[in-house]
């Protein structure tokens, strides 16, 4: 059939079975604008800035499992995306972003809103495109969904100039295959002799520990993980892209590793024989010093992407495959074990080095997240924002169940956790969905609010609010001799008013005997709502490695 190439956009859109796009007009999309005018079947989610489209998309990629869509305008709307497309690709997230590009005629000119995006973002996505050749357009857009979903997932863009978006060309369509494609997962790809190496050595082990990283949620083998850490009976930690990867409640579990694990987890990688990296790539944050990391283990890292194996530290077996195969084969093949003096420790450990805080106020932001688990029973998902709330979430929080903590791990983004939760509250509309922020990175989005109020979206943002920027106030405190420079906020805004602006119920909390009758009632309804949660400034994240410690020299 003839069709324009805004056209022939949204028909394939539809064969990749998108549902939801988040995005923001502009001159260079007026015409893909104006073919979305009379779509029913796919909903447009109009933010208040683009950086919280890509959030957005990136935050319902990762709480479903699908292809986050955003479409943008060409300039500075392009450019907002970028921040959004490096948080997507440091983490494995599949989005595709669709920008406005100003017509083949004009590029090149410094015409006006014209930016080489496709260079700009070249070190920070999969692969892009900008399209020359309208009669390519359906081939580029279904091989971007490929792309952005196969093998190792992550960002895709597709720079379309305006002439191409209203040429005619003949549009034919295809059936997508939307499960996705695994670039390294097929059985005659596999290395078996690395594989027989590993189930030899996992044999043998007497102090085994299991890591998980985002790879295990991203295959979906988290209930193959159960099974392996079960059938070895090997303790099992996480990174913080792998939280909800192994139950928080199982009692094999011993929480995060590294920078900010907890004390058991970070002496069990110092003391045991052998670590079996499943999905994670060894980020600085979880091995601190290189020289002292592990100085006991021999390490079997399997990951779907061959360039992480062996990157940041030195392994003895490399397995480059898809975690949930090689799972599988493991659960065939590796002998059945029996609880050892291994686990007797492990739970010496835990019992002596429980994860515990202490409050230097009324409120305590540990509590908060300990009674939010509580009420929510470990259904909820949760976004995060960067720092201090991040990880009292990770810690406090018991993850049980993949795709629930979305948070940004690799990039850090300030400002990421409010566009994350208006994406996966539209995705999972089966669950409650909490957003933990601080008040630092909470302004740098909040007219997000915006999206949140016009769409009426059921989720509850938890502002942890100590007036000031709190990970940098905590180095600053233990590390720069109290030298707080430019990290103290004062009281800069009224959380609760702003709310109001927008037309958003909130409440403030200054008390933890508020903190229960607050959490329930936000719990139980079904529109927005903002705690304001006045906490210390001094209250700090703990245990921690300090810079340049092993990770079994934690301070607390």
């Amino acid at each position: 059939m003839k069709l324009t190439g805004a056209q022939v956009l949204v028909e394939c859109l539809r064969e990749q079975g998108v549902d939801t796009i988040f995005g923001y007009p502009g001159g260079a999309v007026l015409p893909i604008y104006d073919a979305l005018y009379d779509v029913k079947d796919i909903r447009h989610i109009l933010t208040a800035h683009e950086q919280g489209a890509t959030h957005a998309a990136d935050g319902y990629a990762r709480a479903t499992g699908k292809v986050g869509v955003v479409i943008v305008t060409s300039g500075p709307g392009a450019t907002n995306t970028v921040t959004g497309i490096a948080t997507a690709y440091m983490d494995s997230v599949p989005i595709v972003v669709f920008t406005g590009q100003v017509a083949n005629s004009l590029i090149g000119k410094d015409s006006f809103q014209e930016v080489d995006i496709t260079g700009v973002t070249n070190p920070i996505t999969k692969h892009n495109y900008i399209v020359k050749d309208a009669d390519q357009l359906p081939h580029i857009i279904r091989q971007a969904f490929s792309i952005a979903r196969s093998g190792r997932p992550g960002p895709v863009l597709v720079d379309i100039p305006k002439d191409v978006q209203t040429t005619v060309i003949d549009y034919y369509p295809e059936k997508a295959d939307i499960n996705g494609e695994k670039a390294v997962n097929q059985q005659d790809q596999l290395d078996y002799d690395s594989i027989n190496r590993s189930i030899e050595a996992i044999n043998q082990s007497e102090r085994p520990v299991i890591y998980a990283g985002g790879g295990v949620n991203i295959a979906g083998a988290n209930d193959k993980l159960v099974e392996f850490a079960e059938r070895i009976k090997s303790p099992v930690s996480c990174s913080l892209m792998g939280m909800g990867a192994f139950p928080g409640n199982h009692p094999y579990y011993m929480g995060m590793v590294g920078m900010h694990g907890t004390r058991y987890s970070n002496y069990a990688f110092s003391n045991c024989d052998l670590i079996i990296a499943m999905g994670a790539r060894f980020s600085d944050r979880v091995v601190s010093n290189v020289e002292k990391f592990a100085p006991k283990a021999r390490i079997i890292h399997v990951d779907i992407d061959p360039a992480e194996l062996g990157k940041n530290v030195e392994t003895y077996i490399e397995v480059c495959g898809d975690v949930g195969q090689i799972l599988d084969i493991f659960n065939e093949k590796v002998k059945e074990k029996k609880e050892n003096g291994w686990n007797r420790q492990i739970e010496e450990w835990k019992k002596a080095y429980p994860l515990n805080y202490k409050t230097n106020g009324n409120l305590s932001p540990q509590y908060i997240i300990e009674k939010l688990y509580q009420l929510t029973k470990g259904q909820a998902i949760l976004s995060t924002e960067v720092g201090q709330n991040q990880m009292w979430a990770a810690q406090f929080y018991k993850f049980s169940q993949p795709r629930t903590f979305i948070s940004s791990g690799g990039l850090g983004t300030m400002g990421y956790g409010l566009g994350a939760s208006i994406g996966a509250a539209l995705g999972r509309q089966d669950k409650k969905v909490i957003n933990v922020a601080g008040d630092g990175s909470f302004k740098m989005n909040s007219t997000e609010l915006a999206t949140v109020s016009r769409y009426k979206i059921p989720i509850i943002q938890l502002v942890l609010n100590n007036h000031s920027l709190g990970m940098v106030r905590q180095w600053q405190d233990l590390f720069f001799s109290k030298r707080f420079s430019h990290s103290e906020l004062g009281q800069d805004v009224d959380f609760v008013k702003l709310a109001a602006a927008y037309g958003i119920k909130a409440f403030s909390i200054n008390h933890n005997d508020q903190v229960e009758s607050v959490l329930s009632h936000a719990l139980e309804s079904n529109e927005p709502v903002l705690i304001n949660c006045e906490i210390h400034p001094d209250d700090k994240v703990y245990p921690i490695v300090p810079p340049g410690a092993g990770i079994d020299e934690l301070i607390d």
